[in-house]
């Protein structure tokens, strides 16, 4: 098998089994942050192709088709990724902060995978990164209202000397 270089763009992705927090779990040891985009079954057959682990879930109702899918790991160790959350305003999130997307009320992603080639033991393949996301909130009625409010106590400090 090929190495694999091509980062895959994905345009309203959708995701799900959300752990940016990185919380300890039956089939998730603590730190491990992650998450599972889903794929439609022409892009799913390439990936698996190529080597990428895609897999598949088996439906809930018997007449629907498996449903293709890849985990995605988001590591800041080597090749941080830049995840973007866009309200009325983007907001560049750091590390710390990811993890409010377990939760988060998302309207709309868009992604970079990175490929990470692995060979262990004789068994190959392509394990996929965060590379980029762009998540889009869904705002609630008063998002827009209390956009700009300072935050306590902020307004009240001045930076000139003749305040004193």
């Amino acid at each position: 098998m090929a190495e694999v270089k091509k980062n895959i763009s994905i345009d309203n992705a959708r995701i799900g089994y959300r752990n940016f927090s990185g919380n300890e779990g039956k089939y998730n040891p603590k730190g491990n942050r992650n998450f599972c985009v889903f794929l439609d079954d022409d892009l799913a057959h390439v990936l698996e192709k190529d080597g990428w682990n895609v897999r598949w879930l088996a439906p809930q109702d018997p007449e629907d088709d498996k449903q293709a899918y890849l985990q995605v790991k988001v590591s800041y160790k080597k090749f941080p990724p830049k995840i973007v959350l866009i309200t009325g305003t983007k907001k560049i999130l750091q590390e710390a902060e990811v993890g409010i997307l377990d939760w988060a009320d998302i309207s709309s992603v868009d992604l970079i995978l990175r490929p990470y080639n692995w060979d262990v033991g004789g068994k190959h393949g392509v394990k996929a990164y965060l590379k980029a996301m762009y998540i889009t909130i869904v705002e609630d009625e008063f998002e827009a209202k209390y956009r700009d409010v300072p935050t306590s106590g902020q307004a009240s400090f001045q930076d000139d000397d003749e305040a004193f």
